[in-house]
């Protein structure tokens, strides 16, 4: 069966190494890159038989775990892999609270990012899922859209409704609209407060 996995990391040498440890797995996958999450989400939305993205945390147009947050809202149902060189403690348990199914080192051999592609691509998760009744933080952003979710990384680069409305190609009412949704998912009262959240959250850096 066809199926497509999507590589997103903005180092061509390690996309190359993900794209021969997928290959070795899914050896009947199509492979498609993106070296910033906007390339990363538009080959994820033309992907119709998606079935896996590996994903780096820090690459352009991401900030925090913006890029986890806005790929597993456009494809909620097609597994997220991040691997990292990110080692922070936290790192792993957060990725997961924003969509993720598994965090593996970019230092891991290449036998474990294979053994996780199979597992992820197989329906594993390579760990605990985080559980909505004991983290809300994980229901409020799982409740936000793909807009309302670039809406708001507009809002924390401090940007007014106008100038993302231009960004997003929509109306400033749309926007306003958004905004309004965003406040109450996120059960907050102002854009600061949103903000300040967001940040909490590690959407973008503090």
């Amino acid at each position: 069966m066809a199926r497509t996995i999507l590589i997103a990391d903005d180092h061509p040498l390690f996309r190359q190494a993900l794209a021969m440890a997928a290959g070795n797995v899914a050896k009947d996958a199509r492979l498609v890159e993106g070296a910033t999450l906007a390339s990363a989400l538009l080959e994820a939305q033309a992907a119709d038989d998606l079935a896996l993205i590996l994903l780096d945390l820090k690459m352009p147009g991401a900030d925090g775990f913006s890029g986890v947050a806005l790929l597993h809202a456009e494809k909620p149902e097609v597994p997220i892999l991040v691997v990292s060189s990110e080692a922070a403690a936290g790192t792993a348990q957060n990725a997961l609270r924003f969509g993720a199914v598994g965090f593996i080192g970019k230092d891991s051999d290449l036998s474990v990012i294979e053994a996780a592609i199979a597992d992820a691509l197989s329906g594993k998760r390579l760990a605990a899922p985080v559980d909505p009744l004991l983290d809300p933080v994980a229901a409020q952003i799982a409740s936000l859209t793909p807009t309302q979710l670039k809406v708001m990384l507009g809002v924390m680069q401090g940007r007014l409704n106008k100038q993302i409305a231009f960004d997003l190609g929509l109306s400033e009412a749309t926007i306003k609209a958004h905004m309004t949704s965003i406040l109450k998912k996120l059960d907050v009262q102002n854009r600061t407060q949103a903000v300040l959240a967001a940040k909490a959250l590690g959407l973008a850096p503090a």
